[in-house]
């Protein structure tokens, strides 16, 4: 018996499959201890696509825009206070989770792209509520 292969319609299939999977990837959407879950193969699958050329699309995209596994530019709002790898910076040589520093400390790393928000507003804002 041959066995078939996964094959999509539309060339761009590929790319969405790709994208999706990227996302899903930095995401750690393929954990099982989290929710939800999902394998990224089943990504494949839904769009019609070979498991090694999802993941071959979504390494291509990882490579050209630069993303990481804890990139807090594609992370989902969601998931960001929950990732301490995004807070975890180099302070003076020292590892820190900014956000127990100060507000300026915060505000720079904020600047240099190094995190999603300052910390401190979001603790502000909180009170306020």
């Amino acid at each position: 018996m041959e066995k078939r292969k996964a094959t999509s319609k539309f060339p761009g299939e590929t790319w969405a499959c790709g994208i999706i999977r990227t996302i899903g990837w930095v995401n750690f959407l393929d954990d099982s201890s989290r929710k939800p879950h999902m394998k990224l193969t089943a990504i494949d699958k839904a769009f019609g696509v070979g498991e090694s050329t999802g993941q071959g699309k979504s390494k291509t995209i990882r490579t050209m825009l630069k993303i990481g596994q804890f990139d807090h530019h594609w992370t989902l709002p969601s998931r960001m206070d929950d990732s301490l790898m995004i807070w975890m910076k180099e302070v003076n040589g020292f590892i820190m989770d900014i956000r127990r520093c100060t507000r300026e400390i915060q505000e720079i790393a904020f600047e240099k792209g190094l995190i999603p928000y300052i910390p401190a507003d979001q603790t502000n804002e909180s009170a306020d509520e």
